[in-house]
């Protein structure tokens, strides 16, 4: 009786080897515990060499694509800063959160929230802030406490962002002006190129305090979750001159669709008020012709510079040997117009405001330098890096990991992906944008819950082709998958 009791004991345990060995190979899981480098960039679109801009000078977010994988279509909640942070950090979609603009904060909008730093802080990780990870504000730190291990490092405010005569010149000026005739806020031009080294700026001086943090964390014998924030290339666009070299005036040209795009409702727009409020831009009318092809050399230039300095803390974490053991995640917190669509900057539903960068490297890809065109979101990376550093899933999360990409990038997955933004005004309007593989379909609605503008684009988004009736079925059929939400297109 004995030996049989032994010989089942052993059948069972091999039992258990063999279904546990099954798993892991066929689950895109990797050995507990990972460091995570959480990497965020702010207003990156996905105008990057690795997404096929071949005129970019990129060749770290080039590099970080190639070690592990590059998601094509991937897509934030909201297109503006504070809400697509907080979609991401929380797990949750923006009309769980209620924060639709950057004046209201996570913990004081969901007070028991458990944030991604907050669970992998929980779990035993040292948790580290460094630079714009959570949206910062003078009136109310976004830092977010709880989430972290340490205080967060901030460069603080305001931004050492002009350094030239002209620059500070024209501020000067500015500040010389009767109160009533000051403008609300005493900036200069939205570019500048100076003789100055990475360092004098804010992203320059993230990279060094990153730099440093590693080296530090290498001698401490725990996990880290180390959350990086790029601001550029967020306005202003100043950077180092060495940067705009790159790009030669000669080489710039407006987007072939500088249009708004036809029969596209009114609150579909905005009036570019986030650039307006920079010293030398009209307070109305047309950004003028002179103007923008500095504008768009001053982006690329910026995201040349972010990329220099995203470089310079790879570079470290390879030198200490951490890349063995270190999950690498980087997102820009959404997308960005450069003149197209009839417009500059964020805050819209169209597909240049919503897409933006998102890659990911972990230790042992098998699919490395891969990717996918499957739809993902925002809200799906705290699932994700929770499942791949083998942590429990909360309840409160809204997204789905989508870690089984990493294994297959081409399986099926979701069906959409689905954006939204409050549209300031007397009443404002809310507008709810559902994207799937060949559509955008969107709709504006006022407090009262009328339908006050709908927007159907194929992937040119010059016409918009809702009221068409050639495509009255197409608008059903979205329609009615945008009503049924996010959880019928789930995985």
């Amino acid at each position: 009786m004995a030996i049989l009791i032994s010989r089942l004991r052993h059948m069972a345990f091999r039992s258990a080897l063999i279904i546990l060995c099954a798993i892991t190979i066929s689950l895109p899981l990797f050995s507990a515990p990972l460091n995570v480098l959480f990497i965020a960039v702010d207003d990156l679109r996905p105008e990057i060499g690795c997404y096929g801009a071949a005129h970019m000078q990129t060749p770290h977010l080039d590099r970080l694509a190639a070690q592990g994988m590059l998601f094509e279509r991937a897509y934030c909640q909201v297109a503006v800063c504070n809400p697509s942070r907080n979609s991401v950090l929380s797990g949750c979609r923006p009309d769980t959160t209620g924060i639709f603009d950057n004046q209201h904060f996570l913990r004081g909008e969901m007070p028991q929230v458990l944030t991604l730093p907050q669970h992998f802080k929980n779990h035993g990780y040292t948790t580290l802030s460094l630079g714009k990870v959570f949206h910062h504000s003078d009136r109310e730190p976004g830092d977010d406490p709880q989430s972290w291990s340490e205080p967060a490092w901030y460069h603080g405010q305001p931004y050492r962002h002009w350094f030239t005569k002209a620059s500070l010149d024209y501020v000067k000026q500015l500040k010389a002006l009767p109160k009533d005739k000051q403008p609300k806020q005493l900036r200069a031009a939205p570019f500048e190129a100076a003789d100055e080294p990475d360092e004098a700026y804010p992203d320059g001086q993230t990279a060094v305090k990153a730099i440093e943090t590693l080296q530090r964390l290498k001698t401490e014998a725990k996990p880290f979750f180390l959350a990086v924030g790029f601001v550029k290339p967020h306005l202003p666009f100043t950077c180092p001159r060495k940067y705009w070299d790159l790009y030669p005036a000669d080489s710039i040209h407006m987007p072939a669709n500088a249009a708004r795009p036809e029969n596209a409702p009114g609150p579909a727009f905005h009036n570019n008020y986030e650039l307006r409020s920079y010293g030398t831009v009209p307070e109305n009318g047309k950004i003028p012709d002179a103007m923008a092809p500095h504008l768009i050399r001053g982006y690329r230039a910026c995201v040349s510079f972010m990329d220099a300095q995203l470089g310079k803390v790879l570079d470290e974490l390879d030198r200490l040997g951490l890349r063995e053991s270190t999950l690498i995640v980087l997102w820009g917190d959404h997308g960005y117009h450069l003149g197209e669509n009839g417009l500059w900057t964020k805050m819209t539903n169209f597909e240049l405001g919503t897409r933006s960068p998102l890659m990911l490297c972990a230790p042992g890809m098998k699919t490395a330098g891969q990717r996918t065109k499957a739809l993902v979101e925002f809200v799906d990376i705290y699932p994700t890096l929770a499942e791949l550093c083998s942590l429990p899933l909360p309840k409160q999360l809204e997204g789905a990991s989508f870690a089984p990409l990493l294994e297959k990038p081409d399986r099926e997955w979701k069906k959409a992906a689905f954006s939204q933004y409050l549209r300031p005004g007397k009443p404002p309007v809310m507008g709810r944008s559902i994207r799937t593989r060949d559509w955008r379909y969107t709709e504006w609605h006022d407090p009262k819950q009328n339908l006050v503008g709908t927007e159907l684009y194929d992937a040119a988004e010059s016409k918009n082709l809702a009221d068409d009736p050639a495509y009255s079925e197409v608008v059903k059929q979205l329609a009615g998958q945008l009503k049924a939400g996010w959880k019928a297109a789930q995985p």
